[in-house]
């Protein structure tokens, strides 16, 4: 009877009985959603195909750029209810936010989003000048029901300078004691040659630690949309890091190396790290 129950024991330890046991048997933890990848106008099918295989991977699905705005409205209907359906929350980039506003018509724009049923906005001045306060925009989107995340840093000037962090971290403050739930440090779809991300796309580390040492790691986002610049996130902040602006097909590459379950990050995340000598 004892090695009956030896033998039960051992068959339920090495039979897998689903995907998610069979992770959890490797060591990997369950890990709270970090990731907001970004549709940058894919067609409708291929957004629902990647929300039905990783809704539950999705911090935050963004309607990047002005893209869902002149698509067939059906379309981009058709994408915000695949997310609600499978609880993941929205937000639109913030390149309409800034042509809104610089248009006069920010209110339209906020009622519009929120009559289709996304629950936030990025704001920012990456190509524009805003003209009101912090708590301006943060009101006047509470009134329409929606939170606000604020993108840091300009897309045409260049990588940031110790000068820029400052204050760029000056103004974070701002937004977050305005209200803004997030803080969204600049990277465009290149990280090169912009925000944290020299002309080689090398990672500026001491920067993005100041941000994240301002901020806090659970307000702080780094736009991470190449490998490179997210395997830098993830290898150098670990797998607490929120990143945004990765492409939808790279999204389980990503989440992967942020579980070790990467060639890349296997050494450092999973592999048995020898034993102390005197415990030998």
């Amino acid at each position: 009877m004892i090695q009956d129950a030896v033998k039960r024991e051992t068959d339920e330890h090495e039979r897998p009985r689903s995907t998610h046991v069979f992770v959890r048997s490797l060591g990997v933890p369950d890990l709270p959603a970090r990731t907001s990848p970004f549709d940058p106008g894919y067609d409708v099918q291929t957004v629902i195909s990647h929300l039905e295989q990783s809704h539950h991977l999705i911090s935050r699905l963004k309607l990047s750029m002005a893209c869902w705005l002149i698509a067939d409205e059906s379309a981009t209907r058709a994408k915000i209810a695949a997310a609600r359906r499978l609880g993941v929350p929205l937000v639109t980039g913030g390149g309409p936010f800034e042509i809104a506003e610089d248009k006069g018509r920010l209110e339209g724009f906020f009622e519009l989003v929120a009559s289709l049923g996304v629950e936030r906005i990025e704001a920012g001045e990456g190509f524009t000048r805003l003209r009101r306060s912090p708590q301006e925009y943060t009101r006047l989107a509470e009134r329409c029901g929606l939170s606000v995340q604020m993108e840091l840093g300009d897309k045409h000037g260049g990588a940031f300078t110790p000068t820029i962090v400052a204050e760029l971290i000056d103004d974070g403050h701002r937004w977050l004691d305005a209200g803004a739930q997030a803080i969204v440090v600049e990277a465009r779809e290149s990280a090169q040659q912009v925000g944290l991300f020299d002309d080689s796309g090398r990672l500026n580390l001491d920067a993005a630690e100041a941000f994240a040492a301002a901020f806090g790691m659970d307000k702080t986002i780094f736009e991470a949309p190449n490998k490179r610049s997210q395997f830098d996130f993830l290898r150098h902040f670990g797998n607490q890091v929120n990143l945004s602006n990765v492409r939808l097909e790279e999204l389980l590459r990503v989440e992967i190396y942020r579980r070790g379950l990467h060639s890349d990050a296997y050494a450092h995340e999973l592999a048995p790290r020898p034993a102390p000598a005197a415990w030998r």
